[in-house]
């Protein structure tokens, strides 16, 4: 039986596999961290789920599997029953702890014993001050990237001005399981755009489950909390349009922007309310020195919530 088409939000049928301009924006783009809440499933399901979505249809657009450094042996010994003989090592990204110096020897000591089979390239450290980056910078070794998370308040500046000193990326949180912890949009704008004057990679966090901006419950428990939630689409289209330069003045429009309609996804890039365009290349280059990739909960929930809007 041929399954029902899906339509774009002109209501055209939707392309039988995703176009370039979807594969290049969100190409690797989910760093699954189905460990955290508001999801906080197992480590064994966790795992078992990560290997699924590494053969599956959407492998393409997987990054990779978020754990703190204090899980990093009981990761280890579930992921080992679930690897392919031959498998490429997975690729982790860990959570730092308060003490650095500790989370620091747990990720060194992981990647001499599990190299073979796992790498931890990419460490993510809480940030609020300058003295915090420069003591991380001086601890982590080169082999890892890190990600400083750092708060949106007036020291955003100095944050991201000696994250560039250092050659080191940022990291900005953009959600959570209360309505107080997500950001306004001018703010994640004002992030995005010092980092891209500081030619800063960044990766995101928290609260990035649905494609485009809208308001839905905070946890997947039945009496849950409702908030606005931010787009990761809004999030990844703002950041190439940032390193644009000549729409400033309509990039909260954009973080805002919650219908469908307004975006129009081809072979040769993007185009926002029927006059402001992205190039392939401008998306390239927007991932490669920009919007690495957004850690989230659910891998499933952005692809069903991007089927149904009829982008792939």
């Amino acid at each position: 039986m041929q399954e029902p088409l899906t339509m774009t939000s002109a209501g055209e049928a939707a392309p039988e596999k995703p176009f370039s301009s979807v594969r290049v924006l969100l190409a690797g783009a989910i760093d699954y961290a189905g460990l955290f809440p508001p999801s906080a499933v197992s480590m064994s399901e966790a795992v078992a789920n990560y290997a699924a979505y590494k053969h599956g249809e959407y492998s393409w657009m997987l990054g990779r599997f978020v754990v703190t450094a204090s899980r990093l042996n009981e990761f280890a010994a579930e992921a080992a029953m679930v690897l392919k003989k031959g498998e490429k090592p997975w690729h982790v990204a860990v959570v730092a702890g308060d003490d650095i110096e500790l989370s620091t020897y747990a990720v060194v000591e992981f990647n001499a014993v599990e190299r073979t089979r796992f790498i931890a390239d990419v460490m993510e450290v809480k940030a609020p001050t300058v003295e915090d980056i420069e003591n991380a910078y001086r601890i982590i070794p080169r082999t890892v990237t890190a990600y400083y998370e750092v708060p949106l308040t007036e020291r955003l500046p100095e944050l991201i001005a000696t994250l560039a000193l250092r050659d080191q990326r940022a990291k900005i949180r953009t959600g959570g399981i209360t309505p107080e912890a997500f950001p306004k949009e001018h703010d994640i704008v004002r992030f995005v755009r010092a980092c891209s004057a500081a030619n800063l990679p960044f990766k995101a966090t928290a609260g990035l489950h649905h494609p485009l901006r809208c308001h839905r419950p905070l946890t997947y428990e039945p009496d849950a909390v409702t908030g606005r939630m931010h787009g990761f689409l809004n999030l990844f289209l703002m950041a190439a349009f940032v390193r644009d330069g000549r729409h400033i003045a309509l990039l909260d429009e954009l973080m805002a922007a919650r219908d469908a309609s307004e975006f129009r996804f081809d072979e040769t890039g993007v185009r926002w309310r029927n006059e402001y365009v992205l190039t392939l290349w401008q998306l390239q280059q927007a991932r490669l020195s920009g919007i690495q990739s957004f850690g989230s909960c659910s891998f499933v929930e952005p692809i069903v919530d991007l089927k149904e809007l009829g982008i792939f």
